[in-house]
């Protein structure tokens, strides 16, 4: 009968991958029985010493592992450091976000799921270590200063905090006295002028900028060919900014923007009865009569009209920005890089998909769990001194290491192309080279910063 495999060796591979390279136990043959008992004890011999060698080792091996949890109730045993505990916040938005399909809207748990996912894995290295990652996790109420939320936090013993603020919020929460006293990870915020005229030093953007997302999209349809862009943006702020994002990007790399069209947002119930009709002839209406062009690009962050563009505008047109093609950090179809473990981890927890924001909390709870590996994680100015260092450089299954741009403590990273199914593409994309890294093709380079932190 065949023996039953067994894992030989554990092979280390590219972005925190580990794989289990499967082999086949050595045969193992009873030892001879002696025909004298009272004969005298002599040691055995080839394939007999060989199996009793191996008992050996297994019960010395058993004997480690029982040993292991007392060791880890006992963290001072045989002189060994004492446990650290890192307890991580994590600050929420009031709002929810909104969308037009109820399949995009997301989990009560978005964003947290991920951060959770990331302390895992660093609990995982932890064990190890001698360090216990754990979550403080708090909503904000409508109209609660995020201040003292963060301040709640901090004496909870949270020196770490992962905020998804909307802009106004984050910059209140950083400048209050708690946030002189804490790290804090943006990890849902795109808004420039928090890397701009905005930005702290005790802020760090996990979450990549509204220029980032921009360029990334507007490298692929240069490479495609598709220089004739026509803008419609809706008419909330956001919405505008995103607008201007996607025209300062168009205008870098050499496209063109033949025309812009503003879709006013009038309020109605989306859900209504007549609703699929209404859309189907109010888009052609709203898009007819257009110079020609290559893509229509849609401004809709507010989720008000943009994912009923496809298929519906006059011209036979691809559309992209809020809806189409689609820049974001993540995607649940990304399977490059050894992201498929990631994936399937994350689904197996929490019976659902990994969003770009569960993907930007768990880059940032890995990000604390690396510096912590690198004993840097005492306080946190030793943390982000090792951020902005040379030694750090996080895998986070995309291809390339993960570094901290120094001028506006933002994270560079690729930036995916989705079209809700499939990534289509990853940006930065070939031909767009830059001295330093090309990935500071995407978004403000150093030159363009008016970032001065203090």
């Amino acid at each position: 009968m065949r023996s039953p495999p067994y894992y030989s060796s554990i092979n280390h591979i590219a972005d925190d991958r580990i794989v289990l390279k499967q082999g086949r136990r050595p045969p193992v043959r009873p030892l001879k029985k002696r025909a004298n008992k009272n004969a005298a004890v002599s040691l055995p011999q080839g394939d007999a010493l060989t199996g009793q060698l191996t008992r050996w080792i297994c019960g010395l091996f058993g004997l480690i592992l029982l040993a292991a949890p007392a060791r880890a109730e006992s963290p001072e045993l045989d002189g060994d450091k004492p446990a650290q505990n890192f307890v991580i916040g994590y600050l929420r938005r009031a709002e929810n976000r909104t969308a037009i399909s109820r399949l995009s809207l997301p989990a009560e748990n978005d964003g947290q799921a991920g951060a959770e996912s990331g302390l895992d894995d660093n609990n995982v290295a932890g064990e190890f270590l001698g360090q216990k990652f754990s979550l403080a996790a708090h909503r904000l109420k409508p109209g609660e200063d995020p201040g003292q939320a963060l301040a709640d936090l901090e004496a909870k013993g949270a020196r770490f905090v992962l905020a998804d603020l909307p802009a106004e919020a984050l910059l209140k929460a950083a400048d209050s006295p708690a946030g002189a006293k804490t790290l804090l990870f943006n990890i849902g915020a795109a808004d420039e002028i928090l890397r701009e005229e905005s930005c702290r030093a005790n802020v760090i953007h996990v979450a990549p900028s509204r220029a980032m997302l921009a360029d990334g999209l507007t490298q692929y349809l240069l490479w495609k060919q598709w220089r004739k862009l026509l803008v419609v943006v809706g008419s909330h702020d956001q919405d505008r900014l995103w607008a201007e994002a996607l025209k300062r990007s168009a205008t870098r790399f050499g496209g063109k923007i033949i025309e812009e069209r503003m879709f006013a947002d009038a309020g109605g119930a989306r859900r209504a009865d007549s609703g699929v009709a209404l859309v189907q002839k109010q888009i052609p209406a709203f898009t007819q009569n257009a110079p020609a062009y290559d893509v229509m690009l849609a401004a809709d962050e507010s989720a008000v009209f943009a994912e009923y563009l496809p298929y519906r505008t006059w011209d036979a047109r691809p559309v992209a920005g809020s809806a189409g093609l689609v820049p974001t950090s993540w995607d649940p179809a990304y399977e490059q890089a050894g992201a498929t473990q990631l994936q399937q981890r994350f689904e197996r927890k929490f019976l659902r998909h990994m969003t770009a924001l569960d993907m930007n909390g768990w880059t940032a709870a890995r990000m604390i769990g690396d510096a912590a590996a690198h004993d840097a994680a005492g306080d946190t100015s030793a943390a982000r001194a090792y951020f902005l260092s040379k030694d750090f450089a996080l895998a986070a299954f995309k291809g390339q290491k993960l570094t901290l741009r120094d001028w506006n403590l933002q994270l560079r990273q690729p930036i995916l192309l989705s079209d809700g199914r499939n990534v289509v593409s990853v940006s930065p994309q070939e031909g767009f080279m830059h001295q330093f890294s090309e990935l500071d093709t995407l978004g403000l380079d150093r030159p363009e910063t008016k970032c001065r932190l203090k």
